[in-house]
């Protein structure tokens, strides 16, 4: 698959799981995709929550992994 689908899919991937984050007053960021290691940053309430390692891992890696499976690791970069 081109780098240009798989940012698609991730952006799919974001745009399903943004309205929870959001509503937690939090909101995620793309900022690259490297091989099979997508970069993203947690910002507002989630950037300093507690328990954003395993929201990262259970629902955005996983909601990535689904649209792009090529995906392999989804690393914040805060």
């Amino acid at each position: 698959m081109a780098i240009e689908d798989i940012r698609n899919n991730v952006e799919k991937a974001l745009e399903e799981i943004r309205p929870f984050l959001v509503s937690d007053g939090g909101n995620i960021k793309l900022l690259s995709i490297e091989d099979s290691t997508v970069k993203v940053q947690l910002e507002g309430a989630c950037s300093g929550c507690s328990v954003n390692q395993m929201t990262l891992k259970n629902g955005v890696e996983a909601t990535i992994k689904k649209y792009a499976p090529e995906i392999t690791e989804v690393i914040n970069v805060g």
